[in-house]
C-alpha cells in the first residue's frame, strides 16, 4: 500500500479520472442472487507469463524482479528479516527511493520473530509486529530496522493521508494464551520516517477501533473516517467504519495522543455495516452473485468495542449487520474503498458460494457496488483460474492488482477497469500466497511479498494500462 501523499502523482492519467470499472447492474432480487458463474472473464493483460530460471517469480516478457530481502537470512540492524511478511506500505523517500513497513504474520510458531526492542515493543510475549525497509531508486536495500514489536499476527492495514501506516493485528488473543502478556487486536500506528520517530509511540494501541481479528484499512482523506475489515468465521465477519469525535485534528501523532486521552480508548464511535437492496435486508455479502449490485448501507453502533465479554461481531442479532467470510485487503481510491471479500462456502454460513469479491464503498451515497467476482474455481493449478484474491491495491496504470491466497498455484491478478482479470506474476517458488503489493510513488516498481519462505521483492518493467483484449 503506497503513501497517499503523492496521490496525484501516484495514480497517474486514466486512473487518476477514476477506474471507470463499467458494469451493468442487478435489476431484479431474482438476479441477484443468481450463482456466480465458474468462469471469470480473462484479459491479456501484459502478455503470458515467462518461466523464471530462478524458480521464484514467472512475469510477462520484458519484466523483471529484484530480491530485496528473505527471512532468516537478510541482515538487518536488529537481526534477521522476520518470518512470513504480509501486508506493506510503500512510502516516497526524499532521495526518490522508497520505505516499505512490512507486517509480520508472526504468532508464536514461526523461527524468525521481530525482536524485542526498547521503545517500540508492546508485549515482549509477542513476535510479530513491523519491519521498516529503505531502498534506492534502483530498488536495492540501504536500511532495514524494526519499527514495532510485541504484537501478534500482524497481517494487512492501510496508510494513511498524513503519511504513516496502520498495521493490524488479526487475532482477539487474550493475556495469557500462548505467551501474550497483554490482550490483542489492536490497530498501531508507525511513522516511515526513520527509526527515532517510532520510539514510545508506535506500540501504542488504538483501542478505539476495536478488539477483533481485523485485516486492512482504508482512510478517508477528506473525513478522516477509518473503514476496517475483519477476518473471522463462526459467524462471519463484519465491515466496520471509525468516526472520529468532533474536533479531531488529523495528523502525526494524533491517533496516538487521542488514544492516551482521558475516554481515548472508546473515543468516537465503532460502527458496522448494515445493508439492504430495495427493502431487503442483506445478510450476507455472499448473497450477491451480480457484478454492478449496489446496496445501501447504513450503520450501527458497536457497544462493547473491547468485546470484553463478547466478540464484537456476536453483539448484534442477524438483522442487525451485514455478514461476510473473509474480509481482507482495502485501498482508498476514486473517493471510496475498495475492500475484498476472499471467498464463501455454505459449509462456513454463507449464503452463495464464490472464490472472491470486490466491492467498493462509495460514501457520498452511502452504498457499496460489487465491482467484480471469482466463480468457485474449476481448476485451482490452471493458469487464468484464479481464487482467493486477499491483499489489494489500486494500480497505477489503470484497474486493481489482488494479491491471490488462494488453493494451487499462486499470483499476482490483474484486474483491467473494465473489469477483466489477467495474470501478473506466478509463484514459481512453492504454492504460498503474494502479500502487500503496493507502488512505488512514481510507479515504476511494484513491492510485494510472498509470505514463505519470506520474500521481499521488487518488480519492474514496461508498465502501461493493460490489455483488456480477451486472452
Amino acid at each position: 500500500m503506497t503513501s497517499s501523499v503523492s496521490r496525484r502523482g501516484f495514480l497517474g492519467g486514466s486512473a487518476a479520472a477514476g477506474l471507470g470499472f463499467a458494469f451493468a447492474g442487478a435489476g431484479s432480487l431474482d438476479a441477484f442472487v443468481r450463482p456466480a458463474s465458474a468462469a471469470t472473464r480473462t484479459a491479456t493483460g501484459y502478455g503470458a507469463l515467462v518461466s523464471d530460471p530462478k524458480g521464484i517469480l514467472a512475469l510477462p516478457e520484458g519484466f523483471s524482479y529484484k530480491l530485496i530481502a528473505r527471512s532468516g537470512e537478510t541482515r538487518t540492524a536488529d537481526g534477521v528479516h522476520p518470518s512470513d511478511p504480509d501486508g506493506m506500505g510503500v512510502f516516497a523517500a526524499e532521495d526518490g527511493g522508497s520505505v516499505l513497513v512490512i507486517n509480520h504474520e508472526n504468532s508464536g510458531s514461526e523461527p524468525w520473530g521481530v525482536p524485542v526492542i526498547d521503545g517500540v515493543t508492546y508485549d515482549p510475549g509477542a513476535i510479530g509486529g513491523t519491519s521498516t525497509i529503505v531502498v534506492d531508486k534502483a530498488g536495492n536495500r540501504v536500511e532495514q530496522y524494526t519499527s514495532l514489536a510485541g504484537t501478534d499476527n500482524n497481517c494487512a492495514g492501510g496508510i494513511t493521508p498524513w503519511g504513516t501506516w496502520l498495521t493490524c493485528e488479526e487475532t482477539d488473543s487474550r493475556a495469557g494464551e500462548g505467551g501474550n502478556t497483554k490482550d490483542h487486536g489492536y490497530v498501531f500506528e508507525v511513522d516511515p520516517t526513520s527509526r527515532e520517530a517510532n520510539i514510545g509511540k508506535s506500540p501504542v494501541p488504538l483501542k478505539f477501533m476495536g478488539r477483533y481479528s481485523h485485516e486492512a484499512v482504508a482512510v478517508d482523506p477528506k473525513t478522516s473516517v477509518i473503514y476496517l475489515t475483519e477476518d473471522a468465521g463462526k459467524p462471519n465477519g463484519l465491515y466496520f467504519r471509525w468516526v472520529p469525535p468532533a474536533g479531531f485534528v488529523p495528523g502525526k501523532d494524533a491517533l496516538r495522543e487521542l488514544a492516551l486521552s482521558e475516554g481515548g480508548d472508546t473515543a468516537g464511535r465503532l460502527q458496522a455495516m448494515n445493508c439492504f437492496l430495495g427493502s431487503n435486508h442483506i445478510a450476507d455479502l455472499s448473497e450477491a452473485t451480480e457484478v454492478g449490485t449496489r446496496l445501501k448501507v447504513e450503520w450501527v453502533d458497536v457497544q462493547d468495542r473491547d468485546a470484553v465479554d463478547t466478540a464484537v461481531r456476536k453483539q448484534f442479532e442477524d438483522g442487525r449487520i451485514t455478514r461476510a467470510r473473509k474480509l481482507e485487503g482495502q485501498w482508498w481510491a476514486d473517493g471510496g474503498a475498495f475492500f475484498v471479500s476472499s471467498f464463501a462456502r455454505l459449509a462456513d454460513g454463507s449464503a452463495n458460494e464464490h472464490d472472491g469479491q470486490v466491492w467498493f464503498y462509495d460514501p457520498a451515497t452511502e452504498s457499496i457496488t460489487l465491482k467484480t467476482i471469482f466463480g468457485v474455481n474449476p481448476d485451482p493449478e490452471a493458469e487464468g483460474h484464479f481464487d482467493g484474491p486477499d491483499n489489494i491495491t489500486v494500480s497505477a496504470h489503470g484497474g486493481l492488482i489482488l494479491a491471490e491466497d488462494g488453493d494451487g498455484v499462486s499470483h499476482l491478478v490483474g484486474v483491467t477497469s473494465e473489469g477483466k482479470a489477467y495474470p501478473l506474476a506466478r509463484n514459481e517458488y512453492n504454492d504460498s500466497e503474494f502479500c502487500g503489493p503496493a507502488f512505488s510513488a512514481d510507479g515504476k516498481t511494484l513491492f510485494v511479498n510472498i509470505q514463505s519462505p519470506g520474500f521481499t521483492l521488487a518488480i519492474t518493467g514496461p508498465w502501461g494500462r493493460p490489455s483488456n483484449a480477451a486472452a
